[in-house]
């Protein structure tokens, strides 16, 4: 893989605490974003983390707020509104919303790393109403279209439910509008 020069961005660290974004090896796509405060995240619950960071996005970028895969995969922490967006001109403070989906509480300390902030260009674009759009091999589909559910019908509708024997969360029929 050969070297590619960083795009500069401009940061402010808000208070001692801070650290600025950092790259955990080359060819990360995200930097690592760090809390600048301990926070106690209670089971099923929610904090939003201070990581005492504003950015300035380089302009035609935008910033995504991503979960980072070894808590969420050894804690069941994640970024509530992943990704969360930062557009170009926002000048505030990062903070960062997460979910903790586990049923134990869970403690953030001050450095510990919450998130990753991912940096890609934007492509503006004009919407242009129109009376149809062209077609697709895909169409109209979308929420599960492409599989993964069984779908089953009783005297009061239709239910989806995820094909799984598990009995995990997620198997539970959900509702859905009947398509007669």
């Amino acid at each position: 893989m050969q070297d590619v020069q960083p795009t500069s961005m401009l940061i402010r660290l808000l208070e001692p605490s801070a650290q600025a974004p950092h790259y955990a090896h080359p060819g990360d796509a995200g930097a690592d974003l760090r809390a600048a405060h301990d926070v106690l995240i209670p089971a099923g619950g929610r904090a939003t983390v201070p990581t005492g960071v504003a950015i300035a996005l380089p302009p035609g970028t935008v910033g995504f707020v991503t979960p980072r895969s070894g808590l969420a995969a050894r804690h069941g922490i994640t970024v509530l509104n992943a990704p969360g967006t930062v557009d170009e001109g926002y000048r505030g403070e990062l903070r960062v919303t997460l979910l903790n989906t586990d049923r134990t509480d869970f403690q953030i300390r001050a450095g510990d790393r919450i998130a990753q902030l991912v940096v890609q260009p934007v492509l503006k674009v004009a919407f242009v109403p129109v009376e149809a759009l062209p077609t697709s091999e895909r169409g109209t589909g979308g929420f599960g279209s492409t599989g993964g559910f069984a779908t089953t019908t009783d005297e009061s509708g239709t239910y989806d439910a995820v094909s799984s024997s598990s009995g995990a969360v997620g198997d539970t029929p959900r509702r859905t509008e009947s398509a007669t």
